[in-house]
């Protein structure tokens, strides 16, 4: 089989695919994390998007469109790993807010 590539991806309808942004590895005031630190971001990019779904009866289209930079629930969603970086499949639900680019 060959090597899996993020752009061969596309989401099923209700779900959105995100690249979490990088974690910090420096805080604010200077202090240096360690790899082990647990925190992930719960931002990031919105690299593809599934078609629209139905919940009971109602037809629900996505919320956002790729390239959207979304913030999302902290438990949301399921981790998918191509190469070094971890994805996040995400329903529509679990995105909470986007980002102005302003």
């Amino acid at each position: 089989m060959s090597i899996l590539k993020v752009s061969q991806l596309q989401p099923l309808p209700g779900y959105i695919l995100v690249e979490p942004a990088k974690m910090e590895k420096q805080t604010a005031s200077g202090i240096y994390l360690p790899d082990s630190h647990d925190e992930k971001p719960q931002y990031g990019k919105v690299i593809a998007v599934g078609g629209s779904t139905t919940v009971e009866g109602i037809e629900v289209k996505s919320p956002v469109k790729k390239g959207d930079q979304v913030i999302y629930k902290k438990w949301g969603g399921n981790e998918f790993k191509v190469g070094e970086i971890e994805y996040q499949f995400l329903k529509f639900e679990d995105v909470l807010a986007t980002i102005s680019s302003k």
